[in-house]
C-alpha cells in the first residue's frame, strides 16, 4: 500500500481544509489560536506534510463552523467524480 500524503486523494483533502478556512473567512493565525496549535502547524496540515486524524479533522471543522459530515461528502464528491 502507497503512502496516502502522496495520493490524489490525500491531496484532495488538503486543498478542501484550506478551502473551508478561507470560505469561512478565517486565518491560519486565528484558527491556530481556536484549536490551540501554531500557524505554521496549520500550513503543515492544508500542505499535507503534517497528518490529520478523524478526531482532528472534527476539531478543525468544528472550529470553522462547518459539520464533519458535510466536510466528508464533499470530500467523497470530489474524489469520486475524478474516478
Amino acid at each position: 500500500m502507497r503512502k496516502s500524503t502522496f495520493s490524489r486523494e490525500y491531496k484532495t483533502l488538503c486543498r478542501l481544509l484550506r478551502e473551508v478556512r478561507q470560505e469561512a473567512n478565517v486565518s491560519q493565525v486565528e484558527l491556530a489560536a481556536r484549536l490551540k496549535e501554531t500557524q505554521s502547524d496549520i500550513s503543515k496540515f492544508e500542505r499535507g506534510e503534517r497528518r490529520l486524524d478523524l478526531v482532528q479533522l472534527g476539531w478543525w471543522c468544528k472550529a470553522l463552523g462547518c459539520q464533519l459530515s458535510d466536510f466528508v461528502k464533499n470530500y467523497e464528491q470530489q474524489v469520486g467524480s475524478r474516478r
